[in-house]
């Protein structure tokens, strides 16, 4: 009798809004991941602003979530952070999960999340980084800023 191992799945999110200028970041990013060779178990979505859907997604079972975005942190613009979500006080809890499916906040979709494993029994990814991208700009406009656009390859 032969057991198979699983192996471990990695989820690589890219979030934000494309027609607000580097919102558009994770999306980029993740389109230029996409584009490139990947290790088994490793997955790239362009979830975009759809929350709900990358909440529903992980359901499917994965061991880590990668999640780009844009994130302002006060530094220079194109500045990237790698950002652990169990060292930077992990996530909020399920109550009061605004229900939006276009503008749903990371911290809104881990709580949603939470709550649908809660109801299915199915469990959260055991690690959750972010790789955010300081932004320079998000007024409507579509493209990012040079130096944010620069950040991409790197990130």
């Amino acid at each position: 009798m032969t057991t198979t191992v699983a192996r471990p799945r990695t989820l690589v999110a890219g979030v934000g809004n494309i027609f607000l200028g580097d919102d558009g970041f994770g999306v980029e990013a993740a389109r230029a991941l996409a584009g490139r060779p990947l290790p088994e178990g490793v997955e790239v979505a362009d979830v975009g602003i759809r929350g709900v859907h990358l909440a529903y997604r992980l359901l499917d079972g994965y061991d880590t979530l990668v999640v780009l975005d844009a994130t302002a942190r006060g530094g220079e613009p194109g500045t990237l952070y790698v950002i652990d979500a169990a060292e930077s006080g992990g996530r909020p809890s399920p109550d009061g999960v605004p229900l939006d499916g276009h503008r749903m906040s990371p911290d809104a979709v881990f709580a949603l999340l939470g709550t649908l494993c809660a109801g299915t029994g199915a469990a959260p990814p055991r690690r959750t980084l972010v790789v955010g991208c300081e932004p320079a700009t998000v007024e409507e406009g579509i493209g990012l800023s040079p130096r944010v656009a620069a950040a991409v390859p790197e990130a």
